[in-house]
């Protein structure tokens, strides 16, 4: 927008890291090529199988160890994680889609703890798909990471575990039980898993001897809505073999849909097996929050999630006890970051530069819906507050709260140059506790 007070970043560059760091956790190929084959021993998790009395459901007599591929390889002073490692510590929720790599590497500058990747389904991690296993790809940064996967049956999950086990550098691993799309749950996993308690119960107790790092799970109060239920199994949970779980304050017939239960979680908290964390989840948007849920609760600490992609600083505030008025320059400079991240992790061919505009513009769709602390009558602010439209203190603030994905792909532009002809772009999640439009072209 010339002239109006916003910079157009038409003769910028695009921006470039400093210096580039090698990620870890890179798919080997042979490695692929024998998960499609079916054809690598797995003598951990078939011996915990037998032992549980469940028989593993690999086809043929595979012929290749893991020893064979590259081990993963831990950084000189990587320590040994424990359940303790999760007290007091910023918990970055493993986001899909949008806590990719470059977003967490983006959240870690600004002051997160523990980073996890995206949802992975252990299915497809089996079969050797190499989109799957990008998504356990670290950034040196992440000083404390942990992937999560999804899956419903214990066979495979600890198949899957062992395999992560031996050839990634990961700190811990997650069981997504919490997932309430239908693709997940339908399959036995997510969400659904819950309310199979004997096969909840042998998922964990597959998977945890499998691993030499914690096994920890997130999952929500119940399935339906008024039926919370997790408070049945959580003095359970160190039996079991988990080194620490995360709550989400909702049902999955919820959704994400009205406010987290923080008193049930609070109640699942003074039930939780000793030793063991309760990380709470849902609705942190202050560093208010933050201690309204931790101090004198039970609780560890508490994971955030979609507060992190509204205010990606939340992570400053909550560690320095402070509200942010963040200036519009500011904020600005954050997305330019990512996009040098996105550069970095995708690539700076025409490929990779269009999946970085594709990543920051789902991003955008979250960003965007944050309002300046300078304009607000009442504070602190909440996730589920709607405030009316505004003018920004500037063009460029008034710019980045618009609705409009037209604006979103401009600011792209800025720092990613032109789109190509025809370009539209819908967003892959538009949260039900939030409207917006979701086309532009």
């Amino acid at each position: 927008m010339r002239g109006g007070g916003v910079l157009t970043g038409v003769d910028r560059e695009l921006p470039r890291p400093d210096r580039v760091e090698e990620e870890l956790n890179i798919f080997d190929k042979g490695l692929q090529i024998a998960l499609r084959k079916n054809n690598l021993k797995l003598p951990r998790a078939s011996a915990r199988l037998k032992e549980l009395g469940l028989n593993s459901k690999q086809r043929g007599k595979p012929a290749l160890e893991l020893s064979d591929f590259p081990a993963k390889v831990c950084p000189v002073d990587r320590i040994t994680r424990t359940s303790k490692d999760f007290e007091n510590k910023l918990y970055l929720a493993p986001l899909t889609t949008v806590g990719n790599l470059p977003f967490r590497r983006v959240c870690k500058g600004l002051g997160v703890d523990i980073t996890c990747g995206e949802m992975a389904l252990a299915t497809n991690l089996l079969r050797g798909h190499q989109s799957e296993w990008a998504l356990l790809k670290r950034h040196p940064s992440e000083d404390f990471f942990g992937v999560q996967i999804a899956g419903g049956y214990p066979d495979c999950m600890a198949r899957c575990s062992e395999i992560i086990n031996a050839t990634s550098d990961v700190d811990f691993v997650d069981i997504n039980m919490g997932c309430p799309i239908d693709m997940v749950c339908n399959a036995g996993a997510g969400a659904f898993l819950p309310t199979k308690r004997g096969r909840m119960e042998s998922v964990v107790r597959a998977m945890a001897p499998v691993l030499d790092c914690p096994l920890t799970f997130k999952v929500r109060t119940g399935y339906k809505i008024g039926q919370n239920t997790a408070h049945q199994f959580m003095g359970k949970v160190a039996d079991w073999g988990a080194a620490a779980v995360t709550l989400h304050g909702r049902t999955r017939e919820q959704r994400y849909t009205k406010t987290a239960d923080w008193d049930y979680i609070q109640t699942c908290a003074a039930a939780i097996s000793p030793g063991v964390p309760l990380i709470g989840n849902g609705d942190i948007f202050s560093y208010r929050d933050f201690k309204e849920h931790t101090d004198g609760t039970g609780l560890t600490s508490c994971m955030v999630g979609r507060g992190a992609l509204i205010k990606p600083w939340l992570f400053t505030e909550i560690k320095e006890q402070r509200v942010w008025d963040i200036s519009a320059g500011e904020r600005l400079d954050i997305v330019k970051q990512y996009c040098a991240y996105g550069l970095e992790h995708w690539g700076s061919d025409s490929r990779g530069v269009e999946n970085t505009r594709r990543f920051v513009l789902e991003w955008l769709s979250y960003l965007h819906r944050y309002v300046p602390v300078g304009l607000l009558e009442v504070l602190p602010a909440k996730m589920n507050h709607r405030p009316p439209a505004f003018f920004g203190r500037s063009d460029l603030e008034t710019l980045l709260a618009s609705e409009n994905p037209a604006d979103w792909i401009r600011i792209s532009e800025w720092f990613l140059g032109p789109t190509p002809k025809n370009f539209a772009f819908v967003p892959k999640h538009t949260s039900n506790a939030y409207s917006a439009p979701s086309v532009a072209a």
